[in-house]
């Protein structure tokens, strides 16, 4: 029987300090020019960085080496590569659900790893995710998953909270499954009311962990769609862990390629699928095309 694997203690020790914010905004703003087709203002800065970000388990196993990424308000970047390249790690790692072992993530300039259990909290008020298995309380209806952060966690009152959640599956095209419970919905529809309860939360930056990867594939549209809807219209800050590369080539401003726990190629869409700089990203977009 395999045990949980053993994640090592954040070392801040182990890898560069991370920079100034002005001087991180000034190079990132250069260095990703070209890679993205987000609409830059000058003196912008970046909403989520990572800097020389490291993740090992168990003391030997090394899920992420040296990853360095900006994400700018507002950007839609879609996180691509096979089975255990690190793209879900890193993911987990913007919000702490997975403590860093090196490197540095911040958040509107805010230094997040080694933090207290607190300000981790006030953390995830902001980052929002959705993840493969929607999460949702069973025993709760879809407006009251919804609800639930809303009044626990940014304690709004019960008719403010229920206001938001109608107007948020609204949204999603469930406003006539308000008072339906989990079991009662499809998969595909568990995992709109589960996008739904996050962008409840109007959070600054929303990730969204493989959402489709537990659907059967009939259900795989209606979510996309509403994560199209998103991306498009919203404004909202998405940084998305998927295998849809039609979705990708749609509606991210950028790509990023992951194998071996590294950053391997980053760019626009069309560069990326069309004209691979990277032999391995090559391939694999070869692969599932």
């Amino acid at each position: 029987m395999f045990g949980k694997k053993k994640a090592v203690k954040y070392d801040p020790n182990t890898a560069p300090a991370s920079l100034d914010a002005e001087e991180a905004a000034r190079l990132a703003f250069a260095s990703d020019q070209g890679l993205t087709s987000h609409h830059f203002v000058e003196g912008e800065h970046p909403i989520v960085r990572i800097e020389h970000l490291g993740k090992t388990f168990d003391g030997t196993t090394q899920v992420l080496r040296d990853v360095n990424l900006n994400v700018w308000p507002g950007e839609i970047v879609v996180v691509l590569g096979p089975s255990g390249s690190g793209k879900s790690t890193m993911l987990r790692c913007i919000n702490l659900l997975e403590t860093p072992t090196s490197g540095h993530i911040l958040i509107e300039d805010e230094e997040i790893t080694g933090k207290s259990i607190s300000a981790v909290n006030k953390l995830r008020r902001d980052v929002g995710m959705v993840f493969q298995s929607f999460n949702l309380f069973p025993h709760l209806t879809a407006k009251e998953n919804v609800m639930i952060g809303q009044t626990r966690v940014l304690k709004k009152s019960k008719a403010e909270a229920e206001k938001e959640a109608l107007l948020q599956l609204d949204r999603v095209g469930l406003l006539d499954r308000a008072d339906f419970k989990p079991p009662q919905l499809s998969g595909g529809q568990q995992q709109r009311v589960a996008i739904a309860r996050a962008i409840a939360m109007h959070p600054n930056v929303l990730l969204f962990d493989e959402p489709t990867s537990a659907l059967d594939p009939e259900l795989v549209r209606g979510v996309l769609d509403v994560m199209r809807d998103l991306a498009l219209n919203s404004g909202m800050t998405m940084i998305v862990v998927t295998h849809e590369m039609g979705f990708a080539r749609d509606v991210a401003d950028r790509v990023v390629f992951m194998e071996g726990g590294v950053v391997v190629e980053q760019g626009k869409p069309e560069k990326v699928f069309d004209h691979p700089e990277n032999a391995r990203t090559a391939e694999f977009l070869g692969s599932i095309e």
